[in-house]
């Protein structure tokens, strides 16, 4: 077979699978060896999927599921040939190229999106210690640096209560999260407040000012006084520390 003709062989059978209800089948293949391969594509990327989205199945009947799963084959052009990569491609389906079915959640995108950051930090390769910052340094006094496998995270929806018994119909007051592995490999999640948040924001985004100068800042913007910010501050930043979302301190 010459490489156009193979080529196009291998688009015609690429069709099939992704879409059998619509493409024709390739001519002269056994429908028995096709309906293996069709089963072996579809269960692969169902299993993966299913997987790495455990919460939002759980809130799907069996139709409206594999239906879903159908429209990802079929209308998403994946940028990835690695399995374990899946959930992102299904991920940037849901958020920019799916069209809302009546079965669907309002919350679906931001669910999916909380629980692929879970599984993203699982498998992140990413060091929470590294040769400029000293784990065991007092974050008031230090620079302190946020963990590269701490996220913050912002979202309309609680996203971490969200499963079959609760399941919100609109969105409610802004959900802060702080999703994090710590230094025993286990992916944590915290709850934040909109201080609490702004605190953890600026601490990723500083360079060269100390805890104490931070919560500083945190009570100017706030409009409170530094005392009272340092007080609950203090707290937050050593717990902070102990749950690995701070991975430690720059000297200054």
């Amino acid at each position: 077979m010459t490489t156009p003709l193979l080529k196009e062989s291998q688009l015609e059978m690429a069709r099939f699978l992704r879409n059998p209800d619509t493409s024709p089948a390739p001519a002269n293949v056994e429908p028995r060896r096709l309906k293996i391969y069709q089963d072996l594509i579809y269960n692969n990327i169902e299993s993966f999927v299913s997987g790495g989205f455990p919460v939002l199945r759980s809130l799907y009947t069996q139709e409206g599921w594999h239906e879903l799963v159908r429209l990802f084959i079929h209308s998403h052009r994946c940028h990835t040939p690695y399995f374990l990569e899946i959930s992102q491609e299904f991920l940037n389906f849901l958020m920019q190229g799916h069209e809302h079915r009546q079965c669907d959640p309002p919350f679906i995108a931001e669910l999916a999106h909380y629980e692929w950051v879970e599984l993203a930090l699982d498998v992140s390769e990413e060091n929470i210690d590294s040769g400029e910052v000293t784990a065991n340094a007092d974050p008031l006094e230090g620079v302190p640096v946020l963990s590269p496998l701490a996220w913050l995270l912002r979202y309309q929806y609680p996203v971490h209560k969200i499963g079959p018994g609760f399941q919100p119909e609109e969105a409610g007051e802004a959900t802060y999260l702080a999703v994090y592995r710590n230094r025993s490999d286990a992916v944590k999640f915290m709850e934040l407040n909109g201080a609490t948040a702004r605190l953890l924001e600026l601490i990723r985004d500083n360079a060269d000012q100390t805890g104490n100068e931070l919560l500083d800042q945190l009570a100017t913007e706030l409009n409170m006084s530094s005392d009272s910010v340092r007080g609950f501050g203090s707290d937050l930043l050593h717990q902070f520390v102990d749950l690995s979302i701070i991975s430690g301190c720059r000297s200054l």
